[in-house]
């Protein structure tokens, strides 16, 4: 059980890079769950010490604000709302900036984790980047006409509900997931559960940890022999089930439960 009150905070970056604030729900040895903020009119760019390129996958779903991605090697620029993510994968270098007059809270899903070397280390053993380009010059005179071919280089893709790879899951109680992204390293989806439903009993050869966005959830771990085996999570508190671990979500309430969850490295 994470709740938000207890998770580690944390302040990174420096004059140059801007500075990020993290809530760190979980760093195992399989996956990396956490919720970084920017002020109003903030940004985290890179510097010498604080290099944004990074040896892993990585989801960053909105929960508020507006957040402008961009890509300052190739010049792509994505500006993405609440309930909408970018994903991109090893070796993209990135920077986003708050647009808005919200504070910007974003959930990232990062594997593999920092633990295997993937984030501060390997960031300084690429080349710095020198030069930042915000906008993508060899498109103009050719947008829209050639639009298909210019987005398939870009580096970054924004998840919209629209391009969410629907499945209904389970033997005995289905329950609706959709997939942001599922790759060799990390799979990342929406549940949907409506009141009074419950899931079947879930485990996965990876680990896994999700994030509340609406509703109350509780969960039940029939194997568990120590201390509680039956939680409740509301919005913006966690969970982090290990892997192998069995557990069954339940919506024992008159509301729809909403979460976030991200399994690393194998989902089935």
């Amino acid at each position: 059980m994470l709740r938000y009150e207890t998770t580690a905070r944390h302040l990174w970056g420096d004059a140059d890079a801007g500075q990020v604030a993290d809530w760190i729900y979980v760093s195992s040895s399989k996956i990396h769950q956490l919720v970084w903020g920017l002020a109003p009119g903030g940004a985290f760019r890179h510097s010498a010490e604080f290099r944004t390129i990074f040896g892993a996958d990585v989801i960053y779903y909105v929960l508020s604000g507006t957040m402008v991605i961009a890509n300052p090697e190739t010049g792509e620029v994505h500006r993405v709302l609440p309930g909408e993510a970018a994903f991109f994968r090893k070796d993209t270098w990135h920077h986003a900036f708050n647009y808005g007059a919200e504070a910007l809270r974003v959930l990232e899903f990062f594997a593999p984790p920092p633990s295997q070397g993937t984030s501060g280390a390997y960031a300084r053993t690429k080349p710095l980047l020198t030069e930042n380009k915000y906008g993508v010059d060899s498109a103009l005179g050719h947008w829209p006409m050639q639009r298909a071919a210019i987005e398939r280089d870009f580096t970054i893709n924004v998840i919209r509900e629209s391009n969410l790879l629907w499945r209904l899951e389970g033997s005995q109680n289905k329950v609706l997931v959709g997939v942001l992204c599922s790759t060799e390293h990390l799979l990342v989806g929406k549940l949907l559960l409506p009141p009074g439903r419950k899931s079947d009993v879930l485990h996965h050869p990876g680990d896994k940890s999700l994030y509340v966005l609406r509703g109350t959830l509780n969960i039940f771990c029939p194997e568990k022999r120590e201390g509680p085996a039956w939680f409740e999570v509301q919005p913006q508190d966690g969970f982090f089930a290990p892997a192998g671990t069995p557990h069954q979500f339940h919506n024992i309430t008159d509301q729809p439960v909403e979460l976030m969850f991200g399994v690393a490295p194998d989902y089935q």
